[in-house]
């Protein structure tokens, strides 16, 4: 009697090796955007969160070169990482000090997320740039839980939202969508008015940048549109990367955040045996 064959395991062995990236800092400057130019250091150690990704360098640019329309806004990053965003914007407004003769409020400091466990490497960034507290706060946001009780008025309903590179973790896409819809509340101007003057008054906006690797991004993508209103500001080949896509994303007036983050959740249960590829 013959033994039945032994199941198959895919080893390690049998998948293209990526020599692991060692920790180091870099200086980005943006093409002069940044001087002096901000200083990042990486370190993989706790998790791909702790790296340069492509849709960060790409969202970085874009909102720097539109720094003054930043100015006095209440601005939160989700999923940080090292920083990268959010630093890059904090040291560009405080590199030039807002014009005596505005009336706008002065710069909040940019608050920064991400899972706890990332909360020191970006507290180092923050040193290695001699950034003041004024100017930078970083605090733990992990996505579909509620928003800490300690988190500060104004960041619950901040003007400005930052996502950069946060798709690519299957199982978490239904949590990212949760935590947008609580973050893109709608002033109640907007709420309650159909009026064009009340435009100006539509609550927050995120600016939502993505590297599009596969079709689980697209299906996030398509719950994404159906939970918010979604405007394509950026595509394709974004400063020589490809397949980077730059949204910017409100709240609609009718609140189907929750539903189609459900939908998601189940979507995503249906693939459940799927293998999540977390390389970017």
């Amino acid at each position: 009697m013959t033994s039945p064959p032994l199941p198959l395991h895919i080893s390690e062995d049998f998948l293209p090796s990526r020599p692991p990236k060692t920790a180091s800092t870099t200086n980005l400057s943006f093409s002069g955007l940044l001087s002096p130019p901000l200083r990042l250091h990486e370190d993989l150690k706790d998790g791909c969160g702790g790296q340069l990704w492509p849709a960060g360098m790409v969202l970085a640019r874009y909102l720097l070169e539109r720094k003054e329309e930043l100015r006095g806004k209440v601005i939160l990053e989700l999923g940080a990482g090292g920083g990268l965003v959010g630093l890059a914007i904090a040291l560009a407004l405080s590199q030039s000090p807002q014009p005596a003769n505005t009336s706008k409020p002065a710069n909040p400091p940019v608050l920064i997320t991400d899972l706890p466990i990332l909360l020191p490497l970006q507290a180092s960034n923050i040193a290695l740039n001699a950034i003041p507290a004024s100017t930078i706060l970083s605090v733990p946001l992990p996505w579909g839980s509620p928003l800490p009780v300690d988190l500060p008025a104004a960041y619950r309903c901040p003007d400005i939202i930052l996502a950069a590179d946060c798709v690519y973790y299957e199982p978490a896409f239904p949590l990212l969508l949760e935590t947008l819809g609580e973050l893109l509340e709608q002033s109640e101007a907007w709420k309650n008015s159909d009026s064009p003057e009340a435009e100006e008054s539509r609550g927050s906006v995120c600016y939502f940048c993505m590297k599009k690797r596969r079709k689980a991004d697209m299906r996030f993508v398509a719950s994404l549109k159906r939970a918010f209103e979604v405007v394509e500001l950026e595509k394709g080949v974004v400063d020589g990367e490809k397949g980077v896509f730059l949204y910017e994303v409100r709240r609609k007036k009718s609140n189907v955040s929750r539903s189609a983050a459900k939908n998601l959740e189940i979507d995503t249960g249906r693939d459940k045996g799927l293998q999540v590829d977390r390389q970017h």
